[in-house]
C-alpha cells in the first residue's frame, strides 16, 4: 500500500493527503485546486509558519532574510533555482525577518541569510551565510 503524505497547500493552507508515489505528478490541492508545488519558495508569516513546519510530512527549508541585506539579495536567485531542483521532496520557504521579527527571535536568528531545515516541526540543521544554488542543493540533500 502506498504511503500517504500530508502536504500543506501554499495557497489556501489546507492539509492534503497525497500518495508518496504521486508527488512528482504535480498534485493539486483538493480544496482550492491550485498546484501544491510551484517551483518557487513560499513566503511564510507567524500565522502560517507552524502549519507548514508541523503538518507537512516533507522537510521544510526556510531562508531567513531581509530586504536591506545585500548577501540575502545576492542569494535570492540561487534559492529560487534550488526550489526548482528540490521540489517536491522538500518545501522551500522564506521568512522576512524585518516583517516577522517574532519568528526570527523565536529561532534565534542572529545573522542573515540563514537557512534552517525543519522536520516534523523541529529544527534539524542550520547554515548561516549566502550560498549558490549547488551549495544550497548539496546542503539540503545532505540533511534530509
Amino acid at each position: 500500500m502506498d504511503r500517504k503524505l500530508h502536504l500543506v497547500c501554499p495557497h489556501c493552507r489546507s492539509v492534503n493527503r497525497v500518495p508518496a508515489a504521486r508527488l512528482s505528478d504535480r498534485p493539486n490541492c483538493g480544496q482550492c485546486h491550485q498546484p501544491l508545488f510551484t517551483a518557487h519558495p513560499i513566503a511564510l508569516t507567524s500565522s502560517d509558519f507552524d502549519l507548514h513546519a508541523t503538518r507537512s510530512d516533507i522537510p521544510l527549508v526556510v531562508d531567513f532574510w531581509a530586504s536591506w541585506c545585500g548577501p540575502c539579495q545576492m542569494m535570492a536567485p540561487a534559492y529560487e533555482q534550488a526550489a526548482k531542483l528540490l521540489e517536491p521532496a522538500v518545501r522551500l520557504a522564506k521568512v522576512n525577518t524585518e516583517e516577522e521579527q517574532a519568528l526570527a527571535a523565536r529561532f534565534g536568528i542572529s545573522s542573515i541569510p540563514t537557512l534552517t531545515l525543519f522536520r516534523g516541526g523541529r529544527e534539524v540543521a542550520r547554515q548561516p551565510g549566502a550560498m549558490g544554488t549547488p551549495d544550497i542543493v548539496r546542503w539540503v540533500r545532505a540533511h534530509v
